[in-house]
């Protein structure tokens, strides 16, 4: 049975500068649910970019992949999540058992705390780059190894490629959540500048049983960013009635 969507979608605000990440937001916010905000306008920006972003009244997905020693990433994690806004927020699955479970303790309270999840094998890595950095096997494989593994943990939900969604949704059940990126409206259109490696169509990635998808590129590079946002957000919409 097709599982019945209710994938909500998030832009990536790829930006160097807030002050240009602000006025793009404003623009596609009647079309988006949550805004991320990664490492390259954080790094640029600091927590103010996160500040900022919250007063539109959207959430924020604080995608910053914490790796580290469980007390270094429970401290950062306590940090952030008192940021407004922050709904979701990263760490990679690889750091272990033990940082993830540092991380889930350092929120465990609070009822409207972010929820966290395991960044588990990128949607960049195919089969040929996993065996050189140790990992043989499918990259499903792989990815539900990591889900159960943040599920003990204590972890809300995983970062997943479109390729892994029911494999993990059958291994963790229905309330985990799964967030993916590698999102291509057209799948038709080769473009070799493109680094995501696994990759499905929005629709596609509603219908398998998504909670979220992440969407930068077709938006931000698109000649009309308000037009391909309300797209995308429509194909999630029907895709839910299917």
């Amino acid at each position: 049975m097709t599982p019945v969507s209710h994938c909500k979608l998030v832009v990536a605000l790829d930006f160097d500068h807030i002050g240009a990440a602000l006025r793009f937001a404003r623009r596609v916010s009647p079309n988006v649910d949550l805004f991320k905000v990664g490492s390259q306008l954080f790094t640029s920006e600091g927590p103010n970019s996160v500040r900022a972003l919250a007063r539109l009244g959207k959430g924020i997905f604080l995608d910053l992949k914490f790796h580290d020693i469980p007390n270094t990433v429970a401290a950062a994690i306590e940090a952030v999540a008192l940021l407004p806004g922050v709904r979701l927020i990263t760490l990679h699955a690889i750091g272990g058992p033990d940082m993830m479970s540092a991380a889930a303790q350092a929120v465990a309270t609070g009822r409207n705390r972010p929820r966290l999840l395991a960044v588990t094998i990128l949607t960049s890595l195919n089969p040929p780059a996993l065996r050189k950095i140790g990992l043989a096997g499918p990259p499903e494989r792989q990815v539900v190894r990591l889900a159960r593994l943040a599920q003990k943990a204590g972890l809300d939900g995983v970062v997943a490629s479109p390729l892994e969604i029911r494999a993990v949704r059958r291994a963790c059940g229905p309330k985990f959540l799964i967030v993916v990126p590698g999102i291509r409206p057209s799948l038709q259109v080769p473009n070799r500048r493109d680094d995501q490696s696994r990759i499905a169509s929005p629709a596609a990635v509603a219908r398998a049983g998504a909670d979220y998808i992440v969407v930068g590129r077709p938006i931000t590079a698109a000649p009309d960013p308000v037009a391909a946002a309300r797209s995308i957000a429509h194909q999630l919409a029907f895709a839910s009635r299917d």
